[in-house]
């Protein structure tokens, strides 16, 4: 009976202060609103790297390693699912740094650098990598704001009464972003 009351008077208490409800769909629905937009980017990017791998091949053909790479990333990536799930923020950070080793070869090879179709699919690639970057953080401000809301007084009790997340997971770097691409390149080129 005394925690049927005490239930009853934080119920009332949760209800005079104002619930969050509508606060807590809103910023709910924010955090799936800018992981879209993460996607959107990531799988433009996913769809641009093909025709860059294309344009390096044909400079680079023997790389084929770094090509075998950037293949199984970007499998992984499509493969990851959607949603913002741990799994498919790896994949992608695991995709973006096979990119970089991608990058890297052009500097190698200065016809290829040259070459119109890559310096214009290179620019499309750091435009996506720009606002893919912006997604994220967006994205990120937005899981901060969802976050603080499910744990602070009174809507803490009113996320849980209506079942939403703890704690929803922001996009963070891996660990080897830290450091640049190492790429050893075919000794029987000369390169």
């Amino acid at each position: 009976m005394r925690s049927r009351l005490r239930y009853t008077a934080l119920l009332l208490a949760t209800l005079a202060t104002g619930c969050g409800y509508n606060g807590l769909v809103e910023k709910d629905q924010g955090t799936a609103q800018a992981w879209a937009e993460v996607e959107n980017q990531l799988q433009r990017r996913t769809d641009l790297v093909p025709n860059l791998v294309e344009t390096v091949k044909g400079y680079a053909g023997h790389e084929s390693k770094i090509f075998a790479e950037i293949a199984q990333a970007r499998s992984a990536m499509l493969a990851s699912g959607n949603g913002p799930t741990p799994a498919r923020m790896a994949a992608a950070n695991q995709f973006e740094q096979t990119i970089g080793k991608l990058i890297s070869i052009s500097e190698a090879y200065p016809t290829l650098k040259a070459d119109a179709n890559f310096a214009r699919l290179m620019d499309e690639l750091a435009g996506t990598e720009n606002r893919l970057a912006v997604a994220r953080k967006r994205y990120n401000d937005a899981v901060g704001d969802y976050n603080i809301a499910v744990r602070s007084f009174p809507t803490v009790m009113t996320a849980r009464m209506f079942g939403f997340a703890p704690n929803k997971d922001y996009f963070k770097a891996p660990e080897a972003a830290k450091t640049p691409p190492q790429v050893h390149f075919n000794s029987s080129t000369g390169q």
